[in-house]
């Protein structure tokens, strides 16, 4: 009879979050879920046109209930019975405001419907004037507290958008006590926190998002902050001083969790961490490849063995921390704002006249056409002839975030005539984004790292054979593409074993439950100078869009 082990993965996404159970021998996945956030899908506390994106916790909590016990029933009992540890990956920088017992305010009767009181997602971009001001202070002060960020902080992170809070709502800065991301706050939870000075946070989130660093003794020091706000002094001595990486547990299930997702007490909770990291490991990073996560925008990671990255840094990324990612290696980020984003918002043009009709009787008809026009549109897009004066586009529709982060740049499209079409207009916005992804690497290249390779994961990846292909093009390297759909919940579900000790480190995990690559898709070398001009247009309009006033 076999002993296996079961693992529980779960992966916080922005529209829904998915859980998986795997055996913790091979990564073979015996079930998985997906619950949808209610109060997200009806488009609840958001305003697109004042880039403000929030989510109630009870939604986190509800589909996390949902997903997880769904997946109990489809891996039946025997399976159930011995699963022993849970860990999970969320968007980030996507934080809360808590009071004195780690409870997020928007759980209270007070805040239930106040949006400053529920996490503000990663995309949000209110907070652009604190990050203005953060940047400000970081060219003044000669430590350089920004370094390991880039050289730049931006509106979607932890402090700027603490700040922008705390001015604006008056009720919500006399309750909050810390501000959480949520990859700390729903083990906190799962665990039975009571008291928010016990909150553990996870490395990848204070030093990508909260500039925490050794070299710093943990955050900059008050002085810096006091600088920027002094609104600010309570939350640097609360923020603790000391982080964990994603190997650790924080403790075990309690029993009202236990019982709200069916399981037993003795089941281990690791610590959290960022959900592009997690799916970077459940794609099987390996050091000097770059992982991209390609879906509604893009995280593009990396780790580099620490001794390599001596005396460098890289300017423009979204920062390099030591232990993130991969514990014992430095880990870098970057990434797109919108890359998958781009094409559902020309989807959403293109429909435009039928939304305003599905009231009509046309709501099969659009529910339809809203499922299949993005796949008409690569298929149509991927016929095309590359041309050298074909449409082009910016891909800057939430603004940039590397190289060198500004969320106020915008979108364009150029080169249209009366005869243009939309695959064609489509063609560019793909290109585009391709574009913006190698104008990262050659940052990265050109402070230092060398690129080896590149790793594909993530919805576009395994649905866009179109966008992949350009990709390879344009940046004239092979695309891997790993074998599963599900690297971020597999990722979660490889710590998970770590933090049970069915492994010792991450990468022994990732060599036993990895599912290597689906496909690798080459460079057509016969397009390589066509895209290096073109790249060269992508880089001159954008060269304009930025000195535009």
């Amino acid at each position: 009879m076999r002993n296996d082990k079961y693992v529980i993965g779960a992966d916080f996404g922005t529209d829904s979050v998915r859980a998986i159970v795997s055996n913790a021998q091979n990564g073979e996945i015996v079930a998985s879920s997906v619950s949808s956030y209610a109060r997200w899908q009806k488009g609840l506390y958001c305003q697109a046109s004042q880039s403000q994106f929030r989510q109630h916790p009870l939604d986190y909590i509800e589909s996390l209930s949902l997903a997880v016990r769904d997946c109990l029933q489809q891996a039946g009992q025997e399976v159930q019975e011995n699963i022993d540890a849970l860990s999970m990956a969320m968007t980030g920088s996507t934080p809360v405001a808590v009071d004195t017992t780690g409870k997020a305010l928007a759980l209270s009767d007070q805040f239930k419907d106040n949006p400053n009181a529920m996490f503000v997602l990663w995309k949000d971009h209110t907070a652009i004037q604190e990050a203005e001001e953060i940047n400000a202070a970081g060219q003044r002060d000669p430590n350089r507290f920004l370094r390991y960020v880039g050289g730049t902080y931006s509106s979607e992170w932890y402090w700027a958008k603490l700040l922008h809070v705390l001015r604006h709502d008056a009720e919500v800065r006399d309750a909050c006590y810390t501000w959480v991301e949520h990859s700390d706050w729903m083990p906190f939870l799962l665990t039975g926190g009571q008291d928010a000075r016990l909150i553990r946070r996870n490395v990848c989130a204070a030093g990508h998002k909260a500039l925490w660093s050794p070299d710093f003794g943990g955050l900059p020091p008050v002085a810096f902050f006091n600088s920027i706000d002094p609104m600010l002094e309570p939350y640097i001595r609360r923020y603790g001083d000391k982080v964990y990486t994603a190997v650790e547990s924080a403790g075990y299930l309690c029993p009202e969790w236990a019982g709200r997702l069916g399981l037993s007490t003795t089941v281990l909770v690791g610590i959290g961490s960022i959900d592009a990291h997690v799916g970077a490991v459940g794609g099987e990073i390996k050091p000097f490849y770059m992982s991209k996560v390609i879906g509604t925008s893009t995280c593009d990671m990396m780790v580099v063995p620490k001794e390599d990255m001596k005396n460098l840094l890289v300017e423009g990324i979204c920062g390099q921390v030591g232990d993130s990612i991969i514990p014992g290696m430095v880990g870098l980020e970057a990434g797109q704002s919108a890359f998958g984003d781009v094409f559902s918002w020309f989807k959403d043009l293109l429909l435009w006249p039928l939304k305003s009709k599905r009231t009509s009787g046309a709501h099969e008809f659009y529910a339809d056409m809203e499922k299949d026009l993005l796949h008409e549109l690569n298929q149509a897009a991927a016929q095309l002839s590359l041309q050298e004066d074909d449409p082009f586009a910016l891909d800057w529709f939430n603004g940039r975030r590397t190289p060198d982060v500004n969320p106020g740049l915008k979108g364009l499209i150029g080169g249209l005539t009366l005869g243009t079409t939309a695959p064609a207009i489509f063609k560019g916005l793909v290109e585009a984004a391709c574009f913006g992804s190698r104008a990262i690497v050659e940052r990265i290249e050109r402070e230092g790292v060398r690129v080896e390779g590149i790793q594909a994961i993530g919805g576009i990846a395994n649905k866009s054979p179109f966008a992949m292909q350009l990709l390879a093009d344009i940046l004239n390297r092979p695309i891997h593409i790993a074998a599963t759909e599900q690297v971020c919940a597999l990722g979660a579900s490889m710590f998970a074993a770590v933090v049970a000790q069915h492994y010792c480190t991450i990468e022994d995990a990732m060599a036993q439950m990895g599912k290597g690559d689906k496909e690798i898709v080459q460079p057509r070398t016969a397009y390589t100078a066509l895209f290096d001009q073109r790249y060269k247009q992508y880089l001159r309009y954008g060269s304009l869009q930025e000195q535009s006033p």
